[in-house]
């Protein structure tokens, strides 16, 4: 459990005290804003898949180590901290309106790869 952990053993990672608990409440803040997005819009579609599915692991996991294996993303404290940056990822999202079309067209062999 994560009271029993020390340390992450990643330089600038503390332990998180109640990881299932930030989990739960950054995930519903990420559905919340997803839909503010049109249910066509592939971010939200894809988005709201992968956080669901680790809301619903967080739901029914009550030991961490247990969730971590279940997640495989790392350790908890990875896994919040990447919930905590798509949080303000779709917000960002939500505020560029990245679904709508482009101003422009975009400039010829712009999606070509390698150049």
């Amino acid at each position: 459990m994560a009271s029993q952990k020390l340390t992450t053993g990643l330089t600038g990672l503390a332990v998180a005290r109640h990881p299932q608990q930030t989990l739960k409440v950054v995930y519903e803040k990420i559905l919340r804003t997803l839909q503010k997005f049109p249910e066509e819009a592939g971010y939200r579609r894809y988005t709201e898949q992968i956080v669901n599915e680790r809301l619903n692991a967080v739901k029914a996991e009550p030991d961490v180590l247990a969730l971590e294996k279940k997640l495989n993303a790392g350790q908890i404290e990875e896994v919040v901290l990447q919930a905590e940056r798509e949080l303000l990822l779709s917000r960002k999202m939500l505020q560029w309106r990245a679904w709508e079309p482009l101003v422009a067209d975009a400039p010829k062999n712009q999606w070509k790869w390698p150049v």
